[in-house]
C-alpha cells in the first residue's frame, strides 16, 4: 500500500470536502469502483449498496450536517455520483449486511500505567489488499482551529488518528446480531467526528453514545492528560453501547469481538483469528511496555516475527475477496500529536523503520 500525506487548513466543512475532491479526485475514483466491484462480486446488488449508502448519508445529516456536507461537496470535488461517496464511507455498514468470512480485521494494544508521561500505543490495519492499493495520512483543522490527524482510506471521513486536544483513537470493527441494512450513522463517521470534535474521553465517549449506528465496532480512546481513566474501548453496536476499562497490568487490549458481557452473546464474528490474536496479545504485552515504536513492534509479533497471529500475509491461492493482510501499523503520540507508521506488519516495521506524520 502506497501511503499519501496531505494538510489542508480549511474550516469551513464544505469547502474543505471539495478541495479534498479536486486534489484527490484520482485515487477517491480508483478506490470507489474497487468497492463498487467487490460488493458485486460477493453478491451485494448496486440497488443495496445504494440505499444503504443513502440511508447512512441522511442518518449522517441528522447526526452531523457537516460532516454529511464535507462527503457531498468530496463527490462535486472528485466528480462520482453522491451516494458513490455516501456508499463507501457507509462500506461497513453494506459489508455487515453479507454472512460472508471475515478471516481477520484489526489488533490494538494500549498501555496506560499511571506512572508513564502518556499512553504507549500500536494497531494492526488488516484488510482486503484488493480494497487498498493507497491510502492518506491527513491533518486537518476544526472550525474552532484544533489541528487532528488521521489515518484514512481515500474518500472515507476517518479512521486512526489524534488531535491537538491529547486525544487519540484507535478502530477497531466487530460483528453482532443486531447489526441492519437500515443504514445508521456511518462508524467511520462517528470515528472522524470524535477527533475532530472531543478534547476529553468523557466527550469522546458522549459523542459516541449519540450516534445510532446499523453496524458494530470498537473505538479504542485515550488520552495523557485524563486525570483517572487514561484509556477506555468504547464498543457500539445497533443494540447497545458498552465500555471496556484496561484490564490487569494496565493494558487495553482488543482485537475483532465484543468483550463487554452484555454484548458477548450476540456475538457475531466466523473470525476464529480474533481469538488467538487477543490471547497472543495478552501474551507479549508485558514484552511491549516501555518500548520505542521500533522495539514495541517486534515484541508485538514475539518469537514468531511476521508468522505471528497478528501478521497477516496474504494468500495467492485464495479469492481476492477472501485475501487479507497487515497493511498499516500504526503507533499515536497523543503529547505532541504525532502519528507513527509503517505500510506493513510490525515484523516489518521492526526491520525497516516508519514514519512519522
Amino acid at each position: 500500500m502506497k501511503i499519501y500525506t496531505f494538510n489542508n487548513a480549511e474550516k469551513d466543512p464544505f469547502c474543505r470536502g471539495k478541495q479534498i475532491g479536486e486534489c484527490w479526485a484520482t485515487q477517491i475514483k480508483q478506490i470507489v469502483m474497487l468497492y463498487l466491484d467487490f460488493f458485486s462480486r460477493i453478491g451485494i446488488t448496486g440497488d443495496q449498496v445504494r440505499k444503504i449508502g443513502e440511508n447512512s448519508l441522511s442518518a449522517l445529516e441528522y447526526w452531523c450536517p457537516d460532516l454529511a456536507s464535507e462527503i457531498e461537496a468530496t463527490a462535486l470535488g472528485a466528480d462520482p455520483p453522491v451516494w458513490y461517496l455516501a456508499s463507501l464511507n457507509a462500506r461497513t455498514e453494506i459489508l455487515s449486511t453479507k454472512a460472508t468470512s471475515y478471516l481477520g480485521e484489526c489488533s490494538t494494544a494500549i498501555y496506560t500505567a499511571p506512572d508513564i508521561n502518556m499512553p504507549q500505543t500500536i494497531q494492526t490495519w488488516d484488510w482486503h489488499d484488493v480494497l487498498a492499493p493507497c491510502g492518506l495520512m491527513t491533518e486537518l483543522q476544526n472550525k474552532k482551529g484544533m489541528r487532528f490527524k488521521l489515518f484514512t482510506e481515500f474518500g472515507m471521513l476517518g479512521k486512526i488518528g489524534v488531535n491537538s486536544a491529547g486525544l487519540g483513537l484507535h478502530f477497531n470493527i466487530l460483528h453482532h446480531i443486531s447489526d441492519n441494512d437500515s443504514g445508521g450513522v456511518p462508524v467511520h463517521a462517528v470515528a472522524r467526528r470524535i477527533l475532530e470534535e472531543a478534547t476529553t474521553i468523557e466527550e469522546a465517549i458522549a459523542l459516541a453514545f449519540s450516534a445510532q449506528v446499523n453496524a458494530s465496532l470498537v473505538l479504542s480512546i485515550f488520552s495523557h492528560r485524563a486525570e483517572r481513566c487514561r484509556a477506555v474501548s468504547i464498543e457500539l453496536s445497533p443494540f447497545r453501547t458498552a465500555i471496556i476499562y484496561p484490564q490487569q497490568n494496565d493494558w487495553l487490549l482488543h482485537t475483532n469481538h465484543f468483550l463487554a458481557s452484555e454484548l458477548v452473546s450476540g456475538e457475531r464474528t466466523t473470525d476464529d483469528t480474533t481469538y488467538k490474536r487477543y490471547e497472543h496479545l495478552k501474551i507479549v504485552a508485558s514484552d511491549m511496555k516501555n518500548k520505542d515504536i521500533i522495539e514495541s513492534a517486534a515484541a508485538m509479533c514475539g518469537p514468531e516475527g511476521e508468522q505471528s497471529p497478528i501478521c497477516f500475509l496474504p494468500d495467492s491461492s485464495q479469492p481476492d475477496t477472501e485475501r487479507w493482510e497487515t497493511l498499516l501499523t500504526i503507533s499515536i503520540n497523543t503529547k505532541n500529536c504525532i502519528l507513527k507508521y509503517a505500510a506493513g506488519n510490525p515484523y516489518q516495521l521492526s526491520q525497516t523503520g516508519y514514519r512519522s506524520f
